[in-house]
């Protein structure tokens, strides 16, 4: 078993380690805290619906990746929800774009909890008639997501702004997609991406590292690495269109406001950094036009932005309510456009930068928010002080970099307008 062992000087440590089978484990002791969190995840999400194996290609049907994840809880002696009622432990999974991750969360109990992760997760039991009756409650879930505001407004912009990338569709698939889901499509999908060399376990609290490292090591299946040739089309660097609407059962109008960005290269963590930064300074909640949207009544509270990218995407996104979706929208590009004229403010910069570094500081007070940060890691081959580092040493000529490619002319602006009824 390989090892690492990082720390920095406010005092945190971890250790990442890595088995034979290619599993790279992430352990981060928080001996003082009472509760443990841990997940075990594979890089593996909606968006990947074509790949190949040793040269062999396949398309499989969108949704999938979802499907399979409710799936994997179920086993021939009970499904795992029922296996951590007893133990009186959290637990959950969720599936995105680029990963699935399952996890529980305890304040005892942690070595039964954490068998009963390794052993479902590397047990996978589908038959004809569980895939069926599967079909019909992933359906509903996606009817019911068909009806949410917040998810279709999201989405609707996704749609609009990419071409081709499968980061367009939804997680969960369409009715008609996951109709066409085989017991042996999923097998197929589990056996490629849940090989432990394509998966990752993150696991921060009160734990011994050198014991649960142990104990991982013995129960991992020892499975040959597989190289996963993700496929994926080519992507215009225009938008769709740039505005899209759509009326469903709100009180006011909400929106989302994306810029598309230049999804052929990965981003660095300090890319990743400099896009966190330049979403403060154009909206966050120190900006000047943050502070003119609400004096102007064009937002409130519910406004909120974020730096969305992965494999082939990427954009720069703010959401929120209001009563004039494309004033904000104008008001946004406008102040992008005199950030590029007039630079942007040293004071601002600083003060955006000390903001994050805190935040940064504080997330390591959480046993969560630090399993999180270490699927990151996991993810983008990174390491968890990396941004502590980077946000000491970024210089406002970075983030102006940033800015500079910011194109006001890709932009997409998504509206979910109140329907009659309401």
């Amino acid at each position: 078993m390989k090892r690492e062992f990082f720390e920095n000087e406010i005092g945190e440590s971890y250790v990442k380690a890595e088995l034979s089978s290619g599993l790279k484990i992430y352990i981060l002791e928080k001996p003082q805290y009472t509760s443990s969190y841990a997940i075990f995840g594979t890089k593996y999400g909606s968006i990947d619906t074509c790949f190949a194996v040793n040269g062999e290609e396949t398309s499989v049907p969108e949704g999938i990746a979802h499907f399979l994840e409710h799936k994997l809880f179920e086993s021939e002696d009970g499904d795992a929800f029922s296996k951590y009622a007893k133990t009186g432990a959290y637990a959950n999974a969720f599936t995105s774009f680029d990963r699935t991750c399952y996890l529980f969360s305890c304040s005892d109990k942690f070595y039964e909890n954490l068998d009963i992760l390794l052993s479902f997760v590397q047990s996978p039991y589908f038959t004809e008639q569980t895939v069926k009756k599967e079909q019909g409650i992933i359906g509903q879930e996606i009817r019911m997501y068909d009806d949410s505001p917040g998810w279709r407004v999201m989405f609707n912009m996704l749609l609009a702004m990419y071409h081709n990338h499968p980061v367009r569709i939804d997680i969960a698939g369409t009715v008609e997609s996951i109709a066409k889901i085989d017991y042996n499509l999923l097998y197929k999908c589990y056996n490629t991406f849940y090989n432990p060399s394509n998966m990752f376990i993150c696991i921060a609290g009160n734990v011994e590292t050198e014991k649960v490292l142990k104990y991982i090591e013995e129960k991992i299946l020892n499975l040959e690495p597989t190289h996963i040739n993700r496929i994926m089309p080519e992507e215009p660097k225009e938008v769709v269109k740039p505005f899209v609407e759509q009326k469903l059962a709100v009180a006011q109008p909400i929106f989302c406001f994306g810029f598309k960005g230049d999804a052929e290269k990965t981003l660095s963590v300090k890319e990743k950094i400099c896009n966190a930064l330049l979403i403060e300074i154009i909206a966050g909640d120190a900006s000047p036009l943050y502070k003119r949207l609400v004096e102007k009544e064009l937002i409130n509270d519910e406004f909120s932005s974020e730096h969305f990218n992965g494999f082939g995407y990427s954009s720069i996104i703010f959401e929120g309510e209001s009563n004039n979706p494309q004033m904000v929208a104008e008001e946004i590009k406008n102040e992008v456009e005199r950030l590029k004229q007039e630079g942007i403010d040293k004071k601002l910069f600083s003060a955006v930068r000390c903001g994050m570094y805190g935040n940064s500081i504080r997330l390591f007070n959480n046993v969560e928010s630090i399993a999180m940060q270490l699927v990151e890691c996991a993810m983008n081959d990174s390491e968890l002080f990396d941004e502590i580092k980077y946000l000491k040493s970024v210089k406002l000529e970075d983030v102006t970099k940033v800015l500079m490619e910011l194109d006001v002319n890709k932009t997409v602006l998504s509206v979910i307008n109140p329907s009659q009824e309401v």
